[in-house]
């Protein structure tokens, strides 16, 4: 038994290597297609919510991962906006026109009423440089052949201690992932469903996320008039802007 343990490991390996990656290769490529220098893109995010559909839009400006601006358009929340710098995510809200910082438990709250919480939106660093990959072999996903990989968080402070990423052979494409508490419970997960080339980068433009917490519920967000690498001022990303 333990001969054919082995030897179903060392295909697996050897599998990998033929194909020319490791899983911190395979791990590097999806971070690179979704890292970029600036981000400007116009959304929609559509939120079915037991039996009811809610479609909000914004625009949203990126820096590095690090900073970021959003305002939404849509007209039940028109002038909301998000700003996320230096570490901290603070909102403006038109009705009291007040600046809040969000922290603490409220990090973990939806924001506005998707699948997403505020803490999903303020990670900065790199999947490389939080989790450490083990490639866990090949599977099929819509058809697609993918490698799987199993990622464990490097620190305890971790919001999702475990994820599993399916990865397109060919393109390179995260097609689908899942997001895991210490105690081993699925809490989200993700799929791919468009994505389109920017100067040889294949970078995702509409994505499902579900959180499994919530009974019936689903939040698509579709980016549209995405420019990628161009000059922001810093003026977008300031205080000044978010309550203008």
């Amino acid at each position: 038994m333990k001969v054919k343990v082995f030897a179903v490991l060392f295909v697996i390996a050897a599998a990998a290597f033929a194909y020319g990656q490791t899983a911190a290769e395979l791990l590097r490529q999806v971070d690179d297609n979704e890292i970029y220098t600036t981000i400007e893109y116009e959304a929609e995010m559509i939120i079915d919510y037991q039996n009811k559909r809610f479609v909000k839009t914004m625009k949203t400006w990126g820096r590095e991962n690090s900073d970021s601006f959003v305002e939404f358009t849509n007209p039940e929340d028109r002038g909301t906006r998000y700003l996320k710098k230096g570490g901290r995510l603070y909102v403006y809200s038109p009705d009291t026109e007040e600046v809040m910082l969000i922290s603490g438990h409220m990090l973990k709250e939806s924001m506005m009423g998707s699948d997403m919480s505020y803490e999903d939106t303020i990670e900065n660093e790199t999947l490389s440089a939080r989790y450490d990959p083990l490639l866990g072999g090949s599977a099929v996903w819509n058809g697609r052949a993918c490698w799987v990989l199993d990622l464990t968080a490097k620190k305890r402070t971790e919001s999702y201690p475990r994820q599993k990423l399916w990865i397109d052979q060919e393109t390179g494409d995260c097609l689908h992932y899942e997001l895991f508490a210490l105690s081993g419970a699925k809490l989200k997960d993700y799929n791919l469903v468009k994505v389109e080339v920017f100067g040889g980068r294949r970078f995702p433009v509409e994505i499902e996320l579900r959180d499994l917490l919530r009974k019936n519920s689903k939040t698509t967000l579709v980016m549209r008039n995405v420019v990628l690498d161009k000059p922001i001022a810093d003026s977008v990303f300031s205080q000044r802007n978010l309550s203008r």
